[in-house]
């Protein structure tokens, strides 16, 4: 899938507990007190798609991972042509909460072969900058007030180890979230805004 866009696309990734929604939220103001355009989306969209999988398989019933695979990738189909694409051809920056990392490292986790995970996801755009925020898997269960289906010590920690892997492959970059909350916020601000920089962004 391809798109003219003219925005920017910012993902933050990475195991339950890390932190991602809390950090998405508080880029998209920081961004926002700037006077960039920003919109906030994620992943299970608010599709009809993405709440089925959010209150139907991750929180009452746990099925085969092919089919959590395919689940996802529907709803981030619909996700992408929706929202993110007609949002970053409007020239705003978004940030989305989870994106494609996930599906290869929770599904992956489960024994999932990665290209198949990519296969299935071959319409997923690249973001312009993907990161992923590290802690150790008892650090992010211990920060959930309630889990899903898919948060269990064992698989968190070879999920872990997938999100690793993609960061030494260059798709991610990683952010120690285990520090304080402004030090990590600062970082990552810092690094969007490089990024920004970089390519010029217009306002």
């Amino acid at each position: 899938m391809s798109s003219t866009r003219k925005g920017f696309f910012v993902v933050l990734d990475g195991i339950d507990g890390c932190g991602k929604t809390v950090h998405s939220k508080m880029l998209c103001e920081q961004l926002r007190v700037l006077d960039y355009d920003v919109a906030y989306t994620t992943e299970p969209s608010k599709s009809p798609i993405g709440q089925f999988i959010a209150q139907k398989f991750l929180r009452e019933t746990k099925v085969a991972p092919q089919i959590e695979a395919l689940l996802f990738a529907a709803d981030r189909f619909h996700h992408l042509t929706s929202e993110i694409i007609p949002m970053l051809d409007a020239n705003k920056i978004v940030v989305s909460d989870r994106y494609v990392y996930s599906s290869l490292a929770y599904q992956g986790a489960q024994g999932l072969a990665p290209d198949w995970i990519k296969q299935i996801n071959c319409f997923a755009i690249r973001p312009d900058l993907a990161l992923y925020l590290d802690v150790l898997p008892e650090t992010g269960l211990a920060r959930k007030r309630s889990r899903s289906t898919l948060e269990n010590l064992d698989l968190e920690k070879k999920v872990r180890e997938i999100y690793l892997d993609l960061v030494k492959s260059g798709e991610l970059v990683k952010i120690d979230s285990y520090r304080n909350r402004d030090v990590v916020r600062k970082e990552i601000m810092e690094i969007v805004l490089r990024s920004l920089d970089k390519i010029h962004f217009q306002r």
